[in-house]
């Protein structure tokens, strides 16, 4: 099983601070959720209706013709792969490397190489796996030209899927529009940008052909009860949304500024978080934890990620705590 960020526990345990003591930035889970209401009784005492209206709420909030709800973006990350014959997948690095191991996993031959590689020779895939933005790595990509390479993929009968995890901040960018034309599979996410990664919850945005298998291999039941309730109203409250895109904006501007303050400088970032390579990344990360923050750790490139801080304290004890671990460790 791959790592991943958030394992504050095991932080805590490691480095013996409590972890209500710890500023966690290894995420790019968005520090302010959606206000979770009371749940009803009924959401946890009945198995899940398909037909609850939440497939309604979400295609209209994502703009997006057809959707499938699945348990994360995770679930579908897994399970695409198993609806293809043995195919010549190229997915972008560095990236979430969820979808190199998954293609790999189902017995692909999978290429793990840099945005403008992939693009240059895309003739020599079946799939295209892009990150929009990309996860560390930052890379966008114009409308345009995803279209013309979905077009000249689904000429073929291949596939591009794009994640779209982080694209909550920046929604005039997403396929979600397009997303029914054949070959394109579009995968939101509701945990960065609602601050609701604990409702293990996402959306797969494709043509109905797909959806239809998909929905076949992953089985009933997919979102619980309690999840599709809440994600009914956080998805149709647009005050919320608007409020939301402005505060990330603001936040992931100034961690970029708190991060060039000390003369880190970072190579890319969103709204999220920002992300910079540095051969001394191990050494910083382990730094930074004695001090109770915790980045995440990237060895291929060697790198952090640093997600936003919750407020001014996070802050200032983020510009704090990376100047004296720069200093410790030296250049």
């Amino acid at each position: 099983m791959l790592e991943h960020g958030g394992r504050v526990l095991r932080a805590a345990r490691t480095y013996g601070i409590a972890p209500e003591h710890w500023l966690d930035l290894s995420t790019g889970i968005s520090p302010f959720a959606w206000p979770v209401p009371p749940i009803p009784a009924a959401a946890w005492h009945r198995l899940p209706e398909d037909d609850d209206g939440l497939q309604t709420v979400a295609s209209d909030y994502y703009g997006a013709p057809a959707l499938l709800p699945v348990a994360g973006s995770q679930a579908a990350i897994q399970a695409l792969p198993r609806l293809r014959a043995r195919s010549r997948v190229g997915v972008i690095a560095p990236g979430y490397a969820e979808h190199a191991h998954a293609w790999r996993a189902a017995g692909h031959d999978v290429e793990c190489l840099p945005a403008a590689t992939l693009l240059a020779e895309h003739a020599r895939f079946d799939v295209i796996v892009l990150i929009h933005p990309n996860n560390p790595g930052g890379e966008r990509f114009e409308r345009a030209r995803l279209l013309a390479l979905h077009s000249t993929l689904a000429r073929r009968g291949g596939w591009l899927v794009v994640d779209e995890a982080f694209m909550d901040a920046t929604p005039q960018d997403s396929l979600c529009d397009v997303s029914d034309g054949d070959g394109l599979i579009v995968l939101r996410s509701v945990g960065k940008f609602f601050g609701l990664a604990g409702a293990r919850a996402g959306f797969v945005c494709a043509a109905p052909s797909i959806l239809a298998a998909l929905n076949e291999v992953l089985g009933p039941w997919t979102i619980p009860g309690p999840s599709r309730h809440v994600l009914r109203a956080a998805l149709a409250d647009t005050a919320w949304h608007a409020m939301q895109r402005e505060r990330l904006s603001a936040y992931g501007s100034r961690l970029r500024t708190t991060l060039e303050s000390t003369r880190f400088l970072p190579d890319a970032g969103c709204a999220f978080f920002q992300w910079k390579r540095d051969p001394r990344a191990a050494a910083l990360h382990e730094a930074l934890a004695r001090r109770g923050i915790l980045t995440r750790l990237f060895d291929t490139p060697s790198s952090l990620r640093f997600g936003l801080p919750p407020d001014d304290a996070g802050f200032r004890r983020l510009a704090e705590g990376l100047r004296d671990a720069l200093q410790e460790i030296g250049p």
